[in-house]
């Protein structure tokens, strides 16, 4: 990505073994270990755990996690992740809800992130089990920042009122990769205008709420294109941005082939255009993901006057 106009599908393949500067710990320490088996006593989904994250050691030593709600298989089959693929045929466990807030008590998290796989089988997406999870956990565990990454709703805002009504601090909806790849790359339901108006959306329904999207770098998209999604979702009063590197989760012929390394240089480089366009909060690099480190912004919510 060094060269913006170069489109980085020209480029070679990038080599198998990982750069140096694609390093993830082992991971390790007291809370990590006391999250892990308290959500495998809960009975607890975990993006953390379903997509791979590099960063599990990180944020669950640091007492944040990301819980996912409304079952472990997904009805969209975008190219980059590695949660399953599938039809859930409407059912929907009603008692979730209770059980992630009395969970999140439990664990005495400071910062939560809830999502959710995409439910297009469900009359509503998810939405209801959604808003009421969010005041399950308000109800017990009052101190608790949540951060919500939601699915898009098929585009329709009356179902993202029902979230904005529960009031979580941060709504985050990703808009993954800039406009040219995004028919490539995530589902066909899913679309690069229909992300930016659900994130416009929950300003209009609340300008008092944060909203956040992330976008993954690698997919052979080029510099001027990646500046282009991010003045996008400012244009669409987007206030946090989370930008990271695709690693592609198997060999799998489903899974979008990955294209390119961005050196940590160009992730530097990206963070400082963005503040530059008004964001609040820019978390960039290759193994940053949506809700990496995502108590660092809540932070600058808490000081800022």
């Amino acid at each position: 990505m060094s060269d913006p106009s170069q489109s980085l599908q020209e480029t070679p393949p990038p080599p198998r073994r990982h750069p140096e500067w694609i390093r993830v710990r082992a991971p390790f320490g007291e809370e990590y270990t006391r999250l892990k088996s308290l959500i495998r006593t809960l009975e607890l989904n975990t993006v953390c755990s379903e997509a791979r994250c590099p960063n599990i050691g990180e944020c669950w030593g640091a007492g944040t996690l990301t819980i996912m709600i409304l079952g472990d298989t997904c009805t969209r089959a975008c190219r980059f992740c590695a949660v399953t693929t599938g039809n859930p045929r409407g059912i929907v466990d009603v008692d979730e809800p209770r059980r992630v807030g009395e969970a999140i008590a439990q664990m005495n998290l400071n910062y939560v992130v809830i999502t959710s796989v995409d439910r297009d089988d469900l009359p509503d997406g998810g939405a209801a089990i959604f808003a009421q999870t969010v005041r399950e956990i308000q109800a017990r565990s009052p101190r608790t920042i949540i951060e919500v990454l939601t699915p898009d709703f098929g585009g329709d805002a009356t179902l993202m009122k029902k979230i904005v009504d529960a009031q979580p601090q941060v709504i985050a909806q990703n808009i993954e990769t800039v406009r040219r790849l995004t028919s490539i790359v995530r589902d066909r339901r899913a679309g690069y205008e229909q992300t930016l108006n659900i994130l416009r959306a929950v300003k209009t329904l609340d300008p008092t709420r944060k909203t956040k999207s992330s976008i993954l770098l690698g997919f052979g998209e080029t510099t001027d294109e990646v500046l282009e999604t991010m003045r996008d979702l400012r244009a669409h009063a987007v206030d946090l941005l989370a930008i990271g590197q695709y690693l592609r989760p198997t060999d799998k012929r489903r899974h979008y082939p990955l294209m390119e390394y961005i050196h940590p240089d160009v992730f530097k480089l990206l963070k400082t255009e963005g503040m530059k366009m008004g964001f609040t909060y820019i978390a960039a690099g290759p193994l940053v993901r949506s809700s990496y480190k995502a108590y660092e912004a809540a932070r600058l919510f808490e000081t800022a006057p």
